[in-house]
C-alpha cells in the first residue's frame, strides 16, 4: 500500500463531483462597440466597466447557480475588427451556444447579427439587446428584436448592462438551459438512432425504403 492510497476515496467523491457539474462554452458575438465585454465581465464579476481596449479574443471561466444546480461558464468574448468580420469556423465548432448581442441604438449591429445567424445551423443561440438605458437614442426597436428572435426561435432581451446585473445573468442562464436542452435532445435522437426506435426512422421504413434509400452522410 503506498501513501498515497487513503486519498483514493476522497478523490473519487472529487470526480464524482466534477462530473455532476454541468459545463457550456458561450460565446459572445457582436459588432465592435455593442458592449460584449460589458455584458461579459458583469456577468462575472457583477462590476460595470464601459470602456475596454481588447486587441483579440478573451475566454473567462465562471461558475454560476442556474435553477439552483451549478454551470460551469466557459465564456468567449469575441472581438471583430470591423462589421464584415464575423465570426470563424473555429470559434461557432467551439462553442455550444451563442449570445448573440447588438446594440439597440445601433441599425448596423443588429444587421450584423442578422449575417451571423445565416452561418449557424443547429446551436442554440440567445438574443439580447443591449444598451437599453439609451432611449433617446434608438434605431432598433423592440418589436423587431422580438419579431427576429421568434425567426431563430430563441430568447430575447433588451438589457442595461450599466444598470442591471440580473438582466444579464438572466441572458446567460436561459442559454445555458437552451444548451443542456439542447444535450438531452441529441442525446435521445441518437439513442433512438441506435435502437431504431426513433420516429424518423419509423417514417422512412413505414413507407418501404431500404437503407440504401437513405440520404448520405455528406461529412463522410
Amino acid at each position: 500500500m503506498t501513501p498515497f492510497e487513503p486519498c483514493s476515496k476522497f478523490v473519487g467523491s472529487e470526480r464524482r463531483k466534477k462530473s455532476s457539474l454541468q459545463e457550456v462554452k458561450v460565446a459572445v458575438v457582436g459588432a465592435p462597440g455593442v458592449g460584449k465585454s460589458a455584458v461579459t465581465v458583469r456577468f462575472i464579476t457583477k462590476r460595470y466597466i464601459g470602456e475596454y481596449d481588447h486587441q483579440g479574443d478573451m475566454k473567462y471561466k465562471h461558475e454560476a447557480l442556474v435553477d439552483g444546480e451549478p454551470v460551469l461558464f466557459e465564456i468567449l468574448d469575441t472581438c471583430p475588427k470591423h462589421e464584415d468580420d464575423l465570426p470563424s469556423n473555429e470559434v461557432l465548432n467551439w462553442a455550444d451556444g451563442c449570445l448573440l448581442v447588438y446594440a439597440i441604438t445601433d441599425r448596423i449591429s443588429f444587421n450584423y447579427i442578422r449575417k451571423v445567424k445565416e452561418r449557424i445551423c443547429d446551436m442554440p443561440v440567445a438574443l439580447v439587446g443591449n444598451k437599453g438605458d439609451m432611449v433617446h437614442l434608438r434605431q432598433v426597436s423592440t418589436d423587431e428584436g422580438d419579431i427576429l428572435a421568434k425567426d431563430y426561435e430563441c430568447s430575447f432581451s433588451e438589457i442595461a448592462t450599466a444598470e442591471q446585473v440580473s438582466q444579464v445573468a438572466d441572458a446567460f442562464h436561459e442559454l445555458s438551459r437552451e444548451i443542456v436542452q439542447s444535450r438531452k435532445k441529441n442525446k435521445q435522437s441518437l439513442l433512438d438512432r441506435m435502437l431504431g426506435t426513433g420516429k424518423s426512422n419509423a417514417k422512412l421504413y413505414s413507407r418501404g425504403k431500404s437503407d440504401s434509400a437513405l440520404p448520405k452522410d455528406s461529412s463522410k
